[in-house]
């Protein structure tokens, strides 16, 4: 009989497997390294988590934001509109950073075809658009296209938070962030 697992230290695990792929990256990784790094072996990493596949997708689902929560109590579109800036513009400078750039590296690893990390991918960027479609529908029902809306702020702050990760240059993708933000959902007049 399996032994049963320790949650506590599958969570553990989960939390260093994002330490790991933010600090050595995802295109060479490899389970011995990992392991040694968790201070465990490959065996018992395939007996928490199946595949290195499967064990990057919980790790990653650790570190997806609670998007509804984050909108929940959002009374209007200048309150949506600060909140963005606020959680995506102000706030992810460090807090982020590394589950950002793993976010990113499976992103683009997703993107080939037949990538074990596709699915999770798709569903990623469906739950951030569906979740502020809904807010944004249900702020202000004279948005036109509150999806496309919603997608494209979604996109375009994932390509602003990449340029960050990879220029290092937060005042301007900080300005150019406020600037999609407040296009796409004006300020009333």
């Amino acid at each position: 009989m399996p032994r049963p697992l320790d949650q506590a230290r599958r969570a553990e695990l989960l939390s260093g497997v994002i330490a790991y792929i933010g600090e050595y990256g995802l295109t060479e990784l490899s389970l011995r390294p990992l392991a040694d790094y968790l201070g465990t072996s490959s065996r018992m990493l395939i007996h928490y988590f199946g595949t290195k596949e499967q064990m990057l997708v919980s790790a990653l689902e650790t570190q997806r934001p609670d998007i509804a929560g984050l909108f929940a109590d959002v009374p209007d579109l200048d309150t949506l509109r600060r909140r963005l800036i606020e959680s995506f513009v102000v706030n992810n400078t460090s807090d982020w950073a590394t589950s950002t750039r793993v976010l990113f590296q499976v992103l683009g690893v997703a993107s080939v075809p037949g990538s074990p990390y596709g699915a999770y991918a798709a569903e990623a960027v469906h739950v951030l658009v569906d979740a502020l479609t809904e807010v944004i529908g249900a702020l202000d029902p004279d948005v036109r296209d509150p999806k496309t809306t919603a997608t494209l702020l979604i996109s375009g702050i994932r390509g602003l938070l990449q340029d960050r990760l990879v220029t290092g240059d937060n005042t301007r993708v900080s300005k150019a962030a406020r600037l999609l933000i407040n296009l796409a959902l004006p300020p009333a007049s």
